[in-house]
């Protein structure tokens, strides 16, 4: 077995910070998005994907991907979405198994209202406390991690 590939201090102070950040920015937001809106992070997801999608719609089993989810918790965080009335659920006419996830004008109206709420609540925690280079370097910087943990390991 090769040694470990430690980790020097300056990537040490980056990891543990990301981590950090990463728990306490979402945690705030997410707070702030709950009290503002009575949304949660899993339904601002859903209900934003929607609203940008054509006809206000989408496969359930794209949207699990998108969302990086099983189809199972999606299916079942849809039905207590469908209970607040904020989306409906059509099977597929070409796919017995499949369903489609559609927008109802009470979800629409809810993800209109978070939004700004929302935006403002990222704007004050996270982009207020960067100069436009560091957003620049962190764009690069994730772009590069999402797209090596999209590409497929060859060990």
């Amino acid at each position: 077995m090769s040694e470990p590939r430690w980790l020097d201090e300056a990537e040490d102070r980056a990891w543990r910070g990301y981590r950090r950040m990463f728990l306490l920015l979402n945690a705030q937001v997410n707070r702030e998005l709950a009290q503002q809106s009575g949304l949660s992070e899993p339904d601002y997801d859903v209900l934003s994907t929607l609203s940008e999608a054509r006809d206000h719609r989408y496969r359930l089993k794209k949207l699990a991907e998108r969302m990086l989810w099983s189809q199972s918790r999606l299916s079942h965080h849809v039905t207590r979405m469908q209970q607040r009335g904020l989306v409906t659920r059509e099977e597929c006419t070409d796919d017995a198994r499949g369903a489609t996830i559609l927008l109802t004008q009470a979800g629409r109206r809810a993800i209109e209202a978070a939004a700004p709420l929302h935006v403002e609540s990222v704007r004050r925690h996270f982009f207020d406390h960067l100069t436009r280079e560091q957003i620049e370097i962190l764009g690069d910087a994730t772009n590069a991690v999402v797209s090596a943990l999209k590409t497929p390991d060859p060990a």
